[in-house]
């Protein structure tokens, strides 16, 4: 079965059962589903500033555990990273530090990204994306 990498978009997407989610129903059918550090740190930085309860951060916890992969970091996934920061500020194209991490992820494990949000990632190359965005 083939692993895609998921924007931290479409897990929301996909959590909140936000309509945009049926878009990309058909990249997420019989597929791994994983996610980079970062994309979770989000999840739960959203959890923290929204003041979600026990109860609803429990729910997430529980999501995330079925249904994702969760990529670790290790040193050749810093090496991606870094290299992504210095570069794109480069080419005159900064990228937040998420996506870097993100991208630097889809990179190391040669995965396509699915994202809503193709511009934040088409600055680094070598990422094939996976978007409905026309």
């Amino acid at each position: 079965m083939e692993i895609v990498l998921l924007d931290t978009n479409i897990v929301s997407f996909l959590f909140k059962k936000d309509t945009r989610s049926v878009l990309y129903e058909p990249y997420l059918k019989n597929r791994i589903l994983a996610i980079s550090l970062m994309t979770a740190a989000e999840l739960y930085q959203w959890a923290e500033v929204r003041k979600w309860g026990s109860r609803r951060v429990s729910q997430l916890e529980r999501i995330l555990a079925e249904n994702y992969t969760i990529l670790p970091a290790d040193m050749e996934l810093c090496r991606h990273c870094g290299k992504i920061r210095a570069d794109c500020p480069a080419a005159g194209r900064p990228i937040s530090p998420q996506d870097a991490w993100i991208g630097a992820t889809a990179i190391q494990h040669d995965l396509p990204l699915i994202t809503h949000n193709p511009k934040d990632f088409e600055v680094i190359g070598n990422i094939k994306i996976i978007t409905a965005v026309i």
